[in-house]
């Protein structure tokens, strides 16, 4: 992985850049892709699950990250398998089934799409699909459980008791009554269950490209796939309130002086989708640019704006992007929407942008 130090990152900001700051493509290629989560049940202890997550201790860590090696991302890691008893009985799901056991058939059946289409909207969320065949692989796994009813409020519910849960996706999946791992097991009877997956990090229609998987001769598939995104974001402590820009990036030009005002970035892969991560780094950045004046006695470059969103290639998320600034610039800068890189199509989503609250130093608007 890409690693650089904090007096090297800030030297190089002495050559002025004469466009407008793009991706940061170095950051983005040190990456490691994201491991693609899988959800299966398993066994009746493997109903729920959930990922614990303390944000004041992911600030606490970033902030002394970024102080240690500059404005760089953290390493992904791994997710291990673990093994399973020869055709283990699965438990029954509480979903409707057709009556011909077929996954063709699952995927026709019309009850699904029914309640799908009819589900409301939880309060203090907002719904980005319906009716897919297809669950999400979002960003920031949050863990799962398995419904009783097909309730998006239920499901909102335990996402909102969730630190750090900003979506979840609700669906029917076709699942073995049995554990298939032997083929003395390879096909059996099916269960419909009703599972409520929650994710750190927003669900779209974009993302949602698990159509199901193969176990043995056993064929799971999913049907009636709803999206929901929350809308409440808690502001950070020092940060003006964060200003939603939706699928733009701030696109920063040179000032009216001709510098630039960017100072790097820094790219999540870890936990879900947190704005006070950014802040985190932002106040580090300061914090060490304070106590390492330039020799040379020119400006003390501190970090007084970010702006932070999940940065998707290909419809895959790649991590929280975080770009800090020593000046605000407004929403009419949020002009970057995603670029083509080679074959690959780059886009942004949940983007947000917040200020230092006390001295948000606006940027000098260059001259039409």
């Amino acid at each position: 992985m890409r690693s650089f130090t904090v007096a090297a990152a800030f030297a190089a900001l002495a050559v002025a850049n004469p466009l407008p700051q793009e991706i940061d493509w170095a950051a983005v290629d040190a990456l490691a892709p994201i491991p693609t989560v899988t959800i299966p049940v398993v066994d009746v202890s493997a109903q729920a699950s959930t990922v614990a997550y303390e944000p004041s201790a992911a600030a606490t860590s970033i902030a002394a990250a970024v102080k240690a090696s500059g404005v760089d991302s953290d390493a992904p890691t791994g997710l291990k398998a673990r093994g399973a008893a020869i055709c283990k009985p699965q438990p029954l799901g509480a979903g409707p089934a057709p009556k011909e056991d077929t996954p063709e058939a699952f995927l026709a059946y019309p009850e699904f799409s029914t309640k799908a289409n009819a589900a409301s909207t939880p309060s203090g969320y907002y719904n980005t699909f319906k009716d897919l065949k297809a669950s999400n692989n979002a960003y920031g796994y949050m863990g799962y459980t398995v419904l009783s009813e097909y309730s998006t409020d239920i499901c909102a519910s335990k996402c909102d008791a969730i630190e750090g849960c900003a979506a979840f996706n609700l669906y029917y999946e076709r699942d073995p009554t049995v554990n298939p791992n032997d083929q003395s097991c390879a096909n059996p009877p099916s269960t419909t269950n009703i599972k409520c997956v929650f994710w750190g990090g927003p669900v779209n229609g974009e993302n949602a490209k698990n159509s199901g998987q193969w176990r043995k001769d056993f064929h799971v598939v999913i049907a009636g796939s709803n999206g929901y995104v929350s809308n409440k974001i808690v502001t950070p402590p020092g940060c003006t309130t964060p200003i939603y820009l939706g699928d733009a990036a701030i696109n920063a030009p040179l000032d009216c002086k001709g510098e630039d005002t960017y100072l790097g970035v820094r790219i999540f892969q870890k936990g879900p989708f947190d704005i006070a991560k950014c802040a985190a780094a932002c106040e580090a950045q300061a914090d060490y640019a304070r106590a390492h004046p330039p020799a040379n006695g020119g400006e003390v470059k501190t970090c007084k704006f970010f702006n932070t969103y999940m940065l998707i290639k290909d419809g895959s998320p790649i991590g929280q992007y975080c770009a800090l600034y020593k000046n605000s610039w407004d929403s009419s800068f949020a002009t970057n929407r995603g670029q083509y890189r080679g074959n690959s199509k780059y886009t942004i989503s949940f983007s947000y942008a917040s200020s230092n609250a006390t001295d948000p130093a606006a940027a000098c608007k260059p001259k039409a």
